[in-house]
């Protein structure tokens, strides 16, 4: 019987891993050849990046073009395995750009992190003896990270919450972190952790918990755009129709969370695609992004606006947490990351989150017009089609010719793809 609890993995060579992987999965040789190929990256690089490694998954990497934000053209590189996402953000960057692109704004590169404190009998009275402590927390904690501060970051504040739970009374203290141009967390959990013992010595409490919080509702960013109702239209409905379905579109998601769900999805389509290629942790962003959706009005709500202005253009603004970097991370050592970094011309972490927001409204847009005209699939069927195509076994050759019939006839289905291919086949024999 095969047995998954094999000791001491992360300790073998990359050759032992391998046989042991292909043995227990009866791969083939090729298999494994596909596995170990580490493309851009050495193995050993990867090696430390994280544990157990045995090799590599790309992931496609488009360039979306026709960026414009506050002024500034950007070539924007996206990294994704859905089809059209790239093309979509690229189409709605280029519509954008008739009424000047898109501005943004940001809130600064502000993080939490939080201390849990438990088994305190006045809890009140415990947040005002921390609150008295408050230059020395900021002092314990700047000691921690003076590289930080050197660059004008650090620990700048602290808050103190009593939050009531089904465990009792907590009291949440809150480092206010200054993370210039990094994503944060490492700085931020380790202050926390040097801070910790005072807030227990301090209060006679203890701590549990210290940790960042993903829902960076100080590191926020805004984009907006502006959509001339002229360049919306399509051969069967006019521009004013356009806005109005998107309108009619946006105000079904923001009013119910299994619409909003997917909604918000498109937009993140956009954004984790650029946090991704750029090295940053989507996963973050993503926790992030949804917390905020709920958080910031009491209900998972739309992170986009989209309004009518008095000439009856449309009108979209999106407003999210940004915790991404420019340096620590994959972003300082993945040499792919570093190159779409350049090729960005960012010139810090606020610049790259407002970009990545400009993204995300793009991806919106290019959704809900998709939706309120030709539905999604239309836009999607070409190239999932010949996805389906290569999957079946179609050549490059065949590719094309395969879709077009799955297009054609609206089936962009695997037995299809497989009965077209064959006759397809069959008539080069004949």
């Amino acid at each position: 019987m095969k047995r998954s609890d094999v000791s001491g993995f992360y300790k073998k060579s990359a050759d032992e891993r391998w046989q042991i992987i292909r043995e227990f999965g009866e791969l083939e040789s090729s298999e494994i050849d596909t596995i170990r190929n580490t493309g851009a990256l050495r193995f050993e690089q990867v090696d430390h990046m994280i544990e157990n490694v045995v090799g590599a998954m790309p992931i496609p990497l488009g360039i979306a073009v026709n960026f414009q934000v506050n002024g500034k053209d950007y070539l924007v590189p996206m990294a994704i395995e859905e089809p059209s996402v790239v093309a979509a953000a690229s189409n709605a960057a280029r519509m954008a750009r008739e009424r000047g692109g898109f501005t943004t704004s940001g809130t600064g590169p502000i993080m939490l992190g939080q201390i849990q404190l438990v088994g305190v009998s006045d809890p009140n009275g415990a947040r005002i003896t921390i609150l008295a402590h408050r230059d020395e927390i900021l002092a314990i904690a700047n000691e921690k990270d003076p590289m930080l501060v050197k660059v004008g970051g650090g620990a700048k504040d602290v808050e103190v919450r009593v939050l009531e739970t089904r465990r009792g009374p907590m009291v949440v203290t809150h480092l206010v972190v200054d993370c210039r141009d990094a994503m944060g967390a490492n700085a931020v959990n380790t202050m926390a952790e040097a801070v910790a013992p005072h807030l227990e010595k301090w209060t006679g409490g203890r701590v549990y918990l210290r940790i960042i919080s993903n829902l960076a509702v100080r590191r926020l960013a805004r984009a907006r755009a502006v959509f001339a109702r002229e360049v919306l239209k399509t051969d069967d409905l006019s521009g004013e129709e356009v806005v109005e379905g998107i309108l009619e579109a946006y105000a079904f998601a923001d009013a119910d969370p299994f619409r909003c769900a997917t909604h918000n999805k498109g937009i993140m389509n956009g954004v984790d695609a650029v946090v991704l290629a750029t090295g940053n942790d989507w996963r973050a962003i993503e926790s992030g992004a949804h917390a905020y959706a709920a958080w910031k009005s009491g209900g998972y709500r739309s992170l986009t606006t989209w309004e009518k202005d008095a000439n009856g253009d449309l009108v979209g603004t999106i407003e999210l947490p940004m915790a991404v970097g420019l340096v620590g991370g994959a972003t300082a050592v993945h040499p792919t990351a570093k190159a779409n970094v350049r090729l960005l011309g960012v010139k810090s972490a606020q610049e790259l989150g407002e970009v990545i927001a400009a993204v995300g409204l793009a991806q919106n847009f290019a959704a809900l017009r998709a939706l309120a005209t030709e539905g999604i699939q239309r836009g999607h069927m070409s190239l999932h089609a010949r996805n389906i195509a290569a999957s079946v076994g179609a050549t490059e050759e065949e590719v094309d010719r395969v879709a077009e019939v799955l297009v054609k006839e609206r089936k962009v289905r695997m037995d299809r793809a497989k009965e077209v291919l064959a006759e397809l086949r069959a008539k080069k024999t004949r």
